[in-house]
């Protein structure tokens, strides 16, 4: 990525939602809490009841109108809850070392910082994306790379088989499918298959 992207420092890595059980089971392993929005829904109250009945949750004094946030207590007594009900987003991006409630995603990130985060990660069970600008392309916007297994999908490309190791390059939609762009993908090195626009 270093010998691919502008810049002297790497972008801050931001963690995607926890979205499966395998996901969930692995963020337990290394992660004591996480940070949870919740759709201001009341479908979603009986959820959120039972996390509170199970004191795993601490709401926030300060709320919006329209969701709730929280963070959450991780433990293997959770795992029954799985798969979240829709309108509920587990994050890991506001727990060291990917960041704190201060930081911001356009942040970067040190080697040191950087390689603390690779150790958390281990096996890549979470999936994980990097935002940059690549060096010679004229528009970077939304460029970068993610890694992580197929557990998740991923939008607008094709697939492996479930649990395989994925790594995607991201082009800006703006340059993507311009001939610069697919020149780009021609010239990186990377062994790819059709130039995609999404992930």
């Amino acid at each position: 990525m270093r010998d691919l992207a502008d810049g002297a420092t790497a972008p801050w890595p931001r963690l995607e939602p926890i979205s499966t059980p395998g996901q969930y089971a692995y963020a337990i392993r290394s992660f004591g809490t996480a940070r949870m929005v919740v759709d201001r829904e009341p479908r979603i109250f009986p959820f959120l009841d039972e996390l509170e009945r199970r004191e795993a949750v601490t709401f926030d004094a300060e709320q919006p109108r329209s969701w709730l946030t929280a963070n959450l207590r991780l433990s293997p007594d959770l795992a029954d809850l799985w798969p979240l009900p829709e309108g509920v987003m587990l994050s890991l991006d506001t727990t060291l070392p990917f960041g704190t409630p201060e930081s911001e995603a356009e942040d970067d990130a040190t080697e040191e910082e950087l390689d603390r985060m690779v150790s958390v990660l281990g096996p890549l069970s979470l999936d994980v994306t990097w935002d940059c600008g690549w060096r010679g392309l004229s528009e970077t916007k939304d460029c970068g790379v993610r890694l992580g297994l197929n557990t998740v999908r991923a939008d607008q490309t094709s697939e492996q088989s479930l649990g395989d190791l994925g790594v995607w390059l991201r082009l800006g939609a703006r340059v993507a499918w311009t001939p610069e762009g697919q020149t780009w993908l021609r010239n990186s090195g990377l062994p790819l298959g059709e130039p995609q626009a999404g992930w």
